[in-house]
């Protein structure tokens, strides 16, 4: 088996590593662990511009808002239009996950119904 096998099945690993993060602490710990403080920022700063992307906020404001650049902006984008719906879903997944806490935090804790 060659570098490419090995490649592919270190990748796979990586992935899967993921999948067992189950806390936001874990999962500060394993991207410090992981990755440099940059790669982390470069990452942070392409997820901060998701939503505003998603929202038609034009990258230019995006830019002036939050200090990321526009070329990592328009990245943004492209993977949102023409990437693998990884950034579409986890945003559902996340919008679905503050749905479920802001049910839980207006719901009578005796009974479960909404206040």
């Amino acid at each position: 088996m060659g570098p490419e096998h090995h490649h592919r099945a270190s990748l796979s690993r990586l992935y899967a590593a993921f999948t067992l993060i189950r806390t936001v602490d874990e999962a500060e710990q394993f991207l410090k662990d992981l990755c440099t403080p940059q790669e982390i920022s470069a990452m942070a700063d392409r997820w901060q511009v998701v939503q505003p992307i998603m929202a038609g906020v034009p990258y230019r404001q995006i830019n002036d808002e939050t200090g990321v650049s526009v070329t990592t902006v328009g990245r943004v984008a492209r993977c949102i239009t023409y990437g693998t719906g990884g950034y579409d879903l986890i945003c559902r997944r996340e919008a679905e996950a503050d749905a479920m806490r802001t049910t839980d935090q207006n719901s009578d804790p005796e009974t479960g119904e909404a206040e």
